[in-house]
C-alpha cells in the first residue's frame, strides 16, 4: 500500500524541514517530495517532528529476557518489541563474554531470526570474551580468555554474516588475528582494554575506528599518558559511543567529549533491560541488581545500563546542552556511519527503511512509526 506521511517537520541532512511529504511503499521510503499523489493512504502527524528510527548497537535485553543468558528467538522478540516502545527500530543484540559454544549458539539464533522476521535486527554485537581482564568491568573473569587462531576461525566461519560488531582488547591479539576479523567484514571496536595512547593509535591506524563505551573500561586521559581516551580525542577517524545515564560518565565529561568529537560521538543504551521492570539478574555470565535506577553487580560496579535510546536523547538535550537536531543525529546517522551502514540506514531518503520516530518540538512523547 502506498502511504504518505503529511503535516510534519522532516529530519533531512541534519535539519528539520517543513512542507515535505514522505511517501512509503512496502516498508521502504519511495520518495520525499512536496506533493501528495492520488490514491495514497494519509498519515497526518499534526505538526509533529519526524526522524529516522533510532539505532541501538549495544542492547543486552528487552523488558524481560537477558539475551546473553538466554540467546533465543523469544529474547530477540523481547528486544525488538521493547525497543519499539522507546523509539528504536534497529538493534544489534549484544552477547557479553561467553564460552565458544554459547557464541556459536547465539549466532545461529540471530541468523534464523533475521531470515524469518523483518524486525530491525541488523546482526549481533559480540562484546568479549577476548578482552583484557584488568578492564573486564562486570564480565565474568573466568570466561575471559586470549584468542586462539582456531577459535577465531570457527567464530568467523559461523558468524561472519551475522556478527556486525565485535568488542575486543586489541593488545590481546596478534596483527594476523586482527586482520582475520577485518577480512571477514566484522567491524572491530576497541574496548575493555588497557591500551596506552601509543598502542591505541597503532590499532586505529590498522583500521579500528570504533571504541566501546567512551570513558568506561579503558585507560583514562592523563597529562603524561593520554591513554585510550586521549587517543580517541586526538583521532578524528574514531567513532565513540557514550552511555548518557549520569552514572557511566559525568555529564560534564560528556560535554567535553561532544566538543571534541562532534559527529563522531553517538548514543547507545547498553541496557541490561529496558523499562526497569526486571529488578535483579543472577546468571553465570552476569549478576546485576537495580539500585537507585542503575544496575550494579555484587562488587558494586556498574553492570550495564537501565536507559533507553529515548532517555539517552533526552539526556543529551537536557544535560549535555546538545541541540535537538544533533541529538537526533547521535541516535541515527552517526550510529549508521560508525557501523558502516550509512548507505542503507539512518536517513529519511528514497530506498531507506520506512521506520521512524515522531515527537513534538520539545521531544515529548516520542512514538515509533512503521509505515
Amino acid at each position: 500500500m502506498k502511504k504518505a506521511i503529511i503535516n510534519s517537520r522532516v529530519f533531512i541532512a541534519g535539519k528539520f524541514v517543513d512542507g515535505l511529504i514522505i511517501l512509503t511503499r512496502d516498508g521502504t521510503i519511495s520518495s520525499v517530495q512536496k506533493e501528495i499523489p492520488a490514491d495514497t493512504f494519509l498519515i497526518d502527524l499534526n505538526g509533529n517532528y519526524i526522524a529516522p528510527g533510532f539505532i541501538d548497537i549495544q542492547i543486552n535485553g528487552g523488558e524481560k529476557i537477558y539475551f546473553s543468558h538466554s540467546p533465543t528467538e523469544e529474547a530477540l522478540h523481547d528486544i525488538c518489541d521493547a525497543s519499539l516502545n522507546y523509539g528504536t527500530t534497529h538493534t544489534l543484540p549484544c552477547l557479553i563474554s561467553s564460552p565458544k559454544e554459547k557464541i556459536l549458539e547465539a549466532i545461529e539464533v540471530v541468523r534464523s531470526f533475521m531470515q524469518k522476521h523483518n524486525k530491525g535486527v541488523l546482526g549481533m554485537h559480540v562484546e568479549g570474551p577476548f578482552i583484557n581482564p584488568e578492564k573486564r568491568g562486570a564480565h565474568n573473569k573466568d570466561i575471559i580468555r586470549k584468542p586462539g587462531n582456531a577459535e577465531l576461525a570457527e567464530i568467523i566461519r559461523y558468524g561472519k554474516d551475522v556478527i556486525k560488531v565485535m568488542t575486543l582488547a586489541p593488545e590481546q591479539f596478534s596483527d594476523e588475528q586482527i586482520s582475520m576479523l577485518q577480512d571477514a567484514g566484522i567491524v572491530l571496536s576497541a574496548g575493555h582494554s588497557t591500551m596506552s595512547y601509543k598502542q591505541a593509535q597503532y590499532y586505529f591506524d590498522k583500521g579500528i575506528h570504533l571504541v566501546t563505551h567512551l570513558y568506561n573500561a579503558m585507560t583514562q586521559m592523563g597529562h603524561r599518558e593520554p591513554g585510550t581516551v586521549g587517543a580517541v580525542f586526538d583521532n578524528d577517524k574514531v567513532y565513540a559511543p557514550i552511555i548518557l545515564d549520569g552514572a557511566h560518565c559525568d555529564y560534564a565529561a560528556a560535554r567535553i567529549a561532544y566538543k571534541i568529537k562532534k559527529d563522531k560521538l553517538f548514543l547507545i543504551s547498553d541496557a541490561v533491560f529496558l523499562g526497569r521492570k526486571v529488578k535483579e539478574l543472577e546468571c553465570v555470565l552476569l549478576n546485576a541488581t537495580l539500585t537507585d535506577g542503575f544496575y550494579r553487580n555484587k562488587e558494586g560496579s556498574l553492570a550495564g545500563a537501565a536507559i533507553s535510546m529515548v532517555e539517552a536523547v533526552q539526556h543529551a538535550i537536557n544535560h549535555v546542552d546538545i541541540s535537538l537536531e544533533e541529538a537526533i543525529a547521535m541516535a541515527t546517522i552517526n550510529v549508521a556511519r560508525a557501523i558502516e551502514m550509512e548507505n542503507v540506514l539512518g536517513k529519511i531518503e528514497k530506498g531507506y527503511p520506512a521506520t521512524f520516530v515522531h515527537f513534538d518540538k520539545n521531544f515529548n512523547n516520542p512514538e515509533t512509526l512503521i509505515a
